[in-house]
């Protein structure tokens, strides 16, 4: 291969992007495949680094850094995990081959090395290149001086980017995927099993949620996409499964924040025979090894806070509290309107500020997220809810105005929710009924009726307590996070 003929070709090209396409052709033309279809790496870049002098090595990545001194020079390569530097000079390879290595390899280009460890003078481990073998070109440079993304929506956009320039970035999404395995390791050892159900369903159940909806041309039929997994989680508890858990997406069609996507990935977990006290237990010991497990600490940072869930969680009553704050019984008022004159008369609110809060439930909501919510900050477990909130949760038997229910929030922010579950189908249908009035009262998150649900329900279910949480706002908190788009490989964007 001539050299000489590819200055020609370069000449008078003003763009990267036109300089990089013509070295593609010139390689093309000269019968040399830009890209490689496989290379035999004998370690993984971070496995390489932790080898002796001397060791022989084949290692593969991305070149990220290049300096070229005459007829030395080092690179640096990068993949997923680790970065390690390569040294190239004329000493180890041939005149041609480092001819090729100077003018036809750029930043960006996945390269193979055969080559040797060896450190520097300065103590860094290196690899002495034998042979560099180019393995993919890339048209395109990567981010100016790899300094990386400043720019958030191309951040989101063009993740690729943002994980091959921002070690944070790598970080969360390596820790993303090492939370995943650690959940299904620790349920499965804890007797749990993991099913599928399914995201196309007939009924929107299962949480408090505006749906996605979506036509079934084959049926003519108009699906909605799941909620949440719940409703058939606790349908295979019926059928005999005693522990049962599923982690994958839920859609709910309301508003982008800080702490909401439109797409979200949840765990949720059922046992039978339990309550919402062994989920309490059970929550709080998997957090606390699910930290140490990839995080390493129990005490996190997060937005100037130090979070401490190493120690016993605060426990706070949700109604006890409420009552508290709003002075009165608001349990013994059943009217959405009369509840919202109580509360205007404690000057804690104005009427204008219920003016778009539709029902009952909502107003309650609409005060706790205001006036407690957003002063738990410590690791703390919220409960005895109001039996309004959740129609799917067991009335409590000394007062079946409120439900056995808890929730764990920490910065203001849920973390997971819980309850025993409610197995009576009398009791259910008519929960399910008071959310119909509330759909017709302009409440878009209510639930519908499941009938389906109610069937399997009368057939009998045993005691059941259920969990769920996302990850995304769990790995917000974990990895000191501004917003849950930041743990997530692909946001959803305008």
């Amino acid at each position: 291969m001539d050299l000489t003929l590819l200055n020609d070709k370069l000449n008078g090209l003003s763009t990267e992007f036109d300089i990089r396409k013509a070295k593609i052709e010139f390689l093309k033309e000269n019968n040399i495949i830009p890209y490689a279809d496989k290379f035999e790496k004998t370690n993984s870049i971070l496995q390489a680094r932790q080898l002796s002098e001397g060791t022989e090595v084949k290692v593969a990545g991305r070149i990220i850094f290049r300096r070229i001194m005459g007829k030395f020079g080092f690179m640096k390569i990068q993949d997923v995990e680790a970065s390690i530097q390569i040294s190239v000079g004329r000493n180890e390879i041939n005149e041609e081959d480092y001819e090729f290595y100077k003018k036809l390899i750029d930043i960006g280009d996945f390269v193979g090395v055969c080559g040797e460890i060896y450190f520097t003078q300065t103590g860094e481990i290196t690899v002495r290149a034998k042979k560099v073998v180019l393995l993919s070109k890339a048209m395109r440079p990567l981010p100016e001086k790899f300094h990386g993304l400043t720019d958030l929506e191309q951040k989101y956009r063009q993740r690729y980017l943002d994980l091959i320039s921002n070690e944070e970035s790598r970080r969360v999404m390596l820790g993303r995927s090492k939370m995943t395995a650690f959940i299904r390791k620790y349920l499965e050892e804890h007797g749990f099993l993991e099913v599928e159900t399914p995201i196309l369903q007939n009924a929107v159940c299962g949480a408090s949620a505006k749906p996605f909806y979506t036509k079934n041309n084959a049926l003519n039929k108009i699906l909605n996409l799941r909620i949440a997994p719940e409703i058939a989680l606790k349908e295979v508890i019926c059928a005999g499964f005693d522990k049962v858990f599923e982690i994958g997406k839920v859609f709910r069609n309301e508003g982008m924040d800080q702490q909401h996507l439109q797409e979200f990935t949840v765990c949720e977990w059922y046992a039978a025979y339990w309550n919402f006290e062994d989920n309490v237990k059970f929550f709080e010991n998997f957090i606390k090894e699910l930290l140490m497990e990839v995080v390493g600490t129990t005490t996190l940072e997060y937005e100037g806070h130090v979070l401490d869930f190493g120690k016993q969680w605060d426990r706070v009553d949700y109604t006890a509290k409420m009552k508290e704050i709003l002075g009165f019984d608001f349990l013994s008022i059943n009217s959405r309107d009369e509840l919202v004159k109580k509360v205007v008369e404690t000057g804690l609110f104005e009427e204008e500020d219920f003016k778009d809060v539709k029902s009952l439930s909502a107003v309650i909501d609409f005060i706790y997220k205001r006036k407690i919510r957003v002063n738990l900050i410590q690791p703390t477990v919220l409960y005895n809810y109001p039996a309004c909130l959740v129609p799917l949760a067991r009335r409590n038997d000394k007062d079946n105005r409120i439900i056995d229910m808890f929730q764990v929030l920490a910065i203001g922010s849920e973390l997971c929710k819980a309850y025993s579950e409610l197995v009576d189908p009398i009791v259910q249908r008519e929960a399910f009924e008071q959310q119909l009035i509330a759909k017709k009262a302009g409440d878009d998150e209510a639930m519908d009726l499941d009938e389906d649900f109610l069937l399997a329900m009368e057939h009998g279910m045993p005691p059941i307590s259920g969990l769920g949480f996302g990850l995304d706002r769990l790995m917000v908190v974990m990895f000191n996070q501004p917003s849950v788009r930041d743990v997530v490989l692909f946001p959803l964007m305008k």
